[in-house]
């Protein structure tokens, strides 16, 4: 097994803020596309919903208006007004914040190949309004809404050792079947980092040893935490650094390119 570089913490020097939330709100005004992050849904790790939220708020603080659609087996049962008027189902929550509950819906779109991109790209077209759109769903749903898109899947777990087995099962499906390989990964926490920087480094390893995949971003974030907190510097760099592969190599506002020798948390 070849030896693994740990990962950066909040308190270390490489994850201080970087100056770029001017740059990507200057992406966003230019009209650039939206930017879809898929995430996992882990039937295992509780307070998934605080790390969606404390998520959605690194991209708004970035600039990025963020649309959270909520298609996993936990979220609430969709709108009937969804099947009709998509845009009308939409709900903000505040400022550069708005949902979709949408449990259910990708199955019922899914056409004679399995597909439901026809329904996500729905989805994209009534967001007029979103420059993120965080697309929480089952791994087998995620299949099927995101074909062959060139995305990076954020998985979530806990300390708990079944949420864990989760993430690595969700990894595991996206990998063979959507062919993604390189994946973010939040851990939720109650005041442990060490034992989260240790499951992180876990999974990391059984990417690579078994699947050939890279967590790139590790981020552990503690529950106890009010959910309007502001981005730890490592979240601020794992949102960025997804914001940032709208193009690659080079992003145009400040952010190195990938391969750079600049430090990423990568694997």
């Amino acid at each position: 097994m070849r030896p693994l570089p740990p990962f950066t913490t909040d308190a270390s020097p490489a994850a201080a803020p970087v100056d770029q939330a001017d740059g990507l709100r200057r992406l966003f005004a230019a009209g650039r596309r939206q930017r879809l992050v898929p995430v996992a849904f882990n039937a295992h790790a509780e307070g998934t919903p605080v790390l969606l939220e404390r998520l959605a708020g690194a991209f708004i603080e970035l600039g990025a208006r963020t649309l959270v659609v909520d298609a996993a087996d936990s979220a609430p049962r969709a709108n009937a007004l969804a099947e009709v008027d998509l845009a009308a189902a939409i709900e903000p929550l505040g400022t550069g914040m708005s949902y979709l509950a949408a449990r259910g819906l990708p199955l019922r779109h899914v056409n004679s190949r399995g597909s439901c991109e026809a329904w996500l790209g729905a989805v994209e077209a009534a967001a007029t309004e979103a420059d993120v759109i965080l697309l929480h769903a089952n791994a087998r749903d995620l299949v099927r809404l995101l074909g062959r898109r060139e995305v990076r899947p954020v998985l979530v777990t806990t300390l708990d050792p079944a949420s864990l087995t989760d993430a690595y099962a969700s990894m595991k499906l996206l990998a063979q079947r959507s062919g993604l390989m390189t994946f973010d990964l939040l851990t939720g926490m109650t005041g442990t980092p060490k034992a989260a920087q240790r499951i992180a480094e876990r999974l990391a390893s059984c990417a690579d040893s078994f699947l050939g995949a890279v967590v790139r971003e590790a981020v552990w974030l503690d529950r106890r935490e009010p959910v309007d907190a502001p981005a730890t510097p490592a979240l601020a760099r794992l949102a960025a650094h997804q914001l940032a592969d709208i193009d690659t190599p080079d992003s145009g506002f400040g952010l190195p390119a990938f391969g750079a020798g600049a430090e990423l948390h990568a694997y």
